[in-house]
């Protein structure tokens, strides 16, 4: 049965805001979107030309500004040109390791970038839908025994990163009251992965690329550590539905989604599976040898959560489970490094 929220009649010609299309959630559901015959305005603060937009063909059909959204006047000359229908606001700093080195950037991005936008976007009367990226890492940390989790846990974060996604959340939860009366809904998400993550310090394009025999595979901890992960197609089919939602039912305006799978995968059971995909079982000993002794620091112990609340409100459940995600995955990222060199995407 075809999902009434990809009725290609509702998308066509909505004017939609992406922020944060150069990363790689971003570039995924523009290129979905795109297909539905939307008409998609990007903001990104990356200069770098983008080669997974340059790669799967979206850059020509996009209209794309390089702004920081951290430069009030710079967004609102960009947001005063157009009417928007729908906007999702995706742009972060994402990197838990530069959070930990920048707390400054991290939250002067994450916090101050959402305020200038969503002051920005209560003088346009016709939007209806303004999804917020938030995070799972917004709750903090909770004991294994406490997890999944819900959207009724407490935010509680102390890491950078952490404060910094449920600080905009709050934010964002403020400007859905009845004093500013935006339209929006917060998304905390598991750890999202598929193609076109090319921040390859993240776990599974790290693992991936060692594996192809890119770069070397450097644990954080013993990988004894939970993580539950949502591959990108589930994700940009997800937000579309809840954007379609809260377009049709205001209703729902100021609700938090969780998306997860409800598993908790150890971060060592990842790394062996990504191995057995690439027949590379000697990686996966090496590896289990460097993760003796390794403390996780900075970082939350454990984390995933469940769909339940999606479930119920708009019969939406995940269709990738990991093993076919991580499959599609590591197939993506050899044909995408065929063609550009890895070289390019390393810092010099």
């Amino acid at each position: 049965m075809l999902k009434k929220y990809i009725n290609k009649k509702f998308w066509n010609n909505k004017t939609i805001l992406i922020t944060g299309i150069n990363g790689f959630v971003g570039g995924n559901l523009a290129k979905e979107l795109i297909n539905y015959g939307a008409k998609i305005i990007g903001i990104t603060n990356k200069f770098k030309k983008n080669k997974f937009l340059d790669y799967e063909g979206i850059l020509p059909l996009i209209k794309l500004y390089h702004i920081d959204i951290r430069d009030f006047d710079k967004l609102k000359k960009i947001t005063s040109r157009y009417n928007f229908d729908i906007c999702f606001h995706l742009a972060a700093q994402v990197d838990v390791n530069e959070a930990r080195a920048k707390p400054f950037d991290t939250f002067e991005t994450n916090i101050k970038g959402t305020y200038n936008l969503l002051e920005l976007l209560r003088s346009h009367k016709a939007i209806k839908s303004i999804i917020v990226a938030s995070s799972d890492k917004a709750y903090g940390e909770y004991k294994s025994r406490d997890l999944p989790y819900t959207e009724k846990h407490d935010l509680r974060p102390i890491y950078p990163y952490d404060v910094s996604k449920a600080a905009a959340d709050l934010i964002a939860k403020s400007y859905s009251s009845e004093l500013f009366n935006l339209p929006i809904a917060i998304t905390r998400f598991a750890n999202i992965y598929g193609p076109g993550q090319l921040n390859f310090t993240a776990l599974i394009p790290d693992c991936i690329l060692a594996n192809l025999g890119y770069r070397k595979f450097i644990p954080r901890g013993n990988g004894n550590n939970k993580r539950d992960f949502l591959y990108v197609k589930d994700v940009t089919d997800l937000y579309v539905c809840i954007a379609y939602n809260l377009y049709k039912n205001k209703k729902i305006s100021g609700q938090v989604y969780n998306a997860g799978t409800a598993v908790g995968y150890k971060v060592k059971d990842i790394i062996k599976q990504i191995c057995v995909l690439n027949h590379n079982t000697e990686l996966y000993k090496n590896i289990t040898k460097e993760l003796k002794n390794k403390r996780l620091v900075g970082e939350i112990q454990h984390q995933f959560m469940t769909f339940k609340k999606l479930s119920k409100s708009f019969g939406w459940r995940p269709k990738y489970d990991l093993r076919v995600g991580l499959r599609e995955t590591i197939a993506w990222y050899e044909r995408f490094l065929k063609k550009h060199n890895y070289s390019y995407f390393i810092d010099k």
